[in-house]
């Protein structure tokens, strides 16, 4: 796929296309696998392979055990743990005993996923409807606008607004209902 630095199993366990520091072959293939899938996603693929880690691992690993495990550079390492703490996916820990700081994967899959959709698609999808909102309203405003285009226009902001009720029930009870999306895009739909 262009755009993506998509590795296959075979090359993360050889340590082909893929940074596999001391990391077992099944670890560098897990890891690159939840990377390419972040990517994917339009994250940063060292944050699905940090936060993959963390996760397999079991264990909080400071930021310095991170850096060479999956041989990235200090400050790399800091900017991604520092975003991965801002969407929840990952948090720091310390014990007593330890000066340093560790940091923990979510383990909770679920609570994990609805963070980031709620800061991350709800937040847009607030966006895209108030521009088809004023898309709308200046559409209306200037009075020519053929009544066969204002209706498509209300259609997509229609289909805008049952995104946004999906995704705000997929948050609140970790169930997505896409009846009202697939209702809104059958309607008026041409049969054939």
């Amino acid at each position: 796929m262009k755009g993506y630095l998509w590795t296959s199993g075979v090359e993360a366990a050889r340590g082909e296309g893929s940074s596999n520091g001391h990391l077992a072959p099944w670890e560098a293939i897990a890891i690159d696998a939840v990377g390419n899938v972040i990517e994917f996603w339009g994250f940063k693929r060292n944050q699905g392979r940090v936060w993959a880690l963390l996760f397999l691992r079991g264990e909080p690993l400071t930021a310095g055990e991170l850096e060479r495990e999956l041989e990235l550079s200090k400050g790399g390492v800091s900017m991604l743990l520092r975003d991965l703490e801002r969407w929840g996916v990952v948090r720091r820990v310390r014990s007593p005993q330890d000066s340093a700081w560790r940091y923990a994967a979510e383990t909770d899959l679920i609570r994990m996923v609805s963070h980031v959709i709620e800061e991350r698609e709800a937040g847009f999808i607030e966006r895209i409807r108030a521009d088809l909102a004023e898309a709308h309203r200046l559409a209306v405003e200037t009075g020519n606008v053929p009544r066969e285009h204002l209706s498509r226009l209300e259609k997509m902001a229609t289909l805008a607004e049952h995104v946004e009720r999906a995704l705000r029930l997929f948050i609140k009870t970790a169930r997505l209902d896409v009846g009202g999306i697939l209702g809104a895009l059958r309607e008026d739909s041409p049969r054939q």
